[in-house]
């Protein structure tokens, strides 16, 4: 994936900047409520890029039922409880045409065929 480039960190450090400000503005002296903001933002802008977790658990189930229960990599069973999305593009997002349910040991070796690791 591409970096940003100056021109684009500039503006985001920019709109950064602005955000701190309005968030220290909205909290006030109180540090506790500066602290709930800035938690709030975070996860929304997580949720931006990610989808909520309600949503990728939907996704898994039906992932899980179109792959039959099974690693789309490995074809063995997947576990009941901690089956991964593995996203081919990060970029496009937790979808169905962009995921595929695969077991933790799967996972890893396509992060680092894909250089993530």
């Amino acid at each position: 994936m591409a970096s940003l480039s100056d021109e684009d960190r500039t503006a985001a450090i920019a709109i950064l900047e602005q955000l701190r400000a309005k968030i220290a503005a909205v909290a006030g002296e109180d540090r506790d409520r500066l602290f709930q903001l800035r938690r709030y933002i975070l996860k929304r802008l997580e949720f931006d890029e990610r989808g909520t977790p309600t949503q990728r658990r939907k996704l898994k189930e039906a992932k899980r039922k179109s792959q039959f229960g099974l690693c789309a990599l490995c074809q063995t069973a997947l576990p009941e409880r901690g089956a991964e999305l593995d996203r081919f593009r990060a970029i496009e997002g937790y979808t169905a045409r962009n995921t595929q349910l695969v077991c933790h040991s799967c996972h890893q070796k396509a992060e680092a065929e894909r250089g993530f690791t």
